[in-house]
């Protein structure tokens, strides 16, 4: 395979990535995480905890993008869509929607593609690659 188009991949992949997950972190940021530190404190867990949403939809994902710390970012958007399936969706995870979807696409696309940009790693066209 051609080194550069086997980098644009890895470039393309994790930008996307990293924009797609930064939109949820922007609304955690105007919003605020209210709504996953109640979800935490129903759960009798530490609704500081909460904060840790901006690491995963904020930090993570830009880090991503430039290709900094990469793997260690891809990582952190993984586990955040594990949580954020076991805070709010656990209850679809084996469900088809009306249209035989999964109902967990979005979820589960972030999960997958966070899992392969830490295998793939971040390629030439990162700070890391430099």
């Amino acid at each position: 395979m051609n080194p550069s188009l086997d980098d644009a991949g890895k470039l393309l992949l994790r930008v996307t990535l990293g924009v797609l997950v930064l939109l949820h972190g922007i609304a955690k940021i105007f919003g605020g995480p209210a709504f996953v530190i109640g979800l935490l404190e129903k759960l009798g867990l530490p609704g500081e905890l909460g904060y840790a949403v901006f690491i995963g939809e904020g930090i993570a994902p830009l880090l991503m993008i430039f290709g900094a710390f990469t793997r260690i970012a891809a990582l952190l958007v993984a586990a955040n869509m594990v949580v954020a399936v076991l805070l709010v969706h656990v209850d679809k995870l084996l469900v088809l929607d009306k249209t035989g979807g999964w109902a967990l696409e979005l979820e589960g696309m972030f999960f997958l593609t966070a899992l392969a940009v830490a295998l793939l790693g971040p390629g030439r066209y990162s700070i890391d690659g430099r």
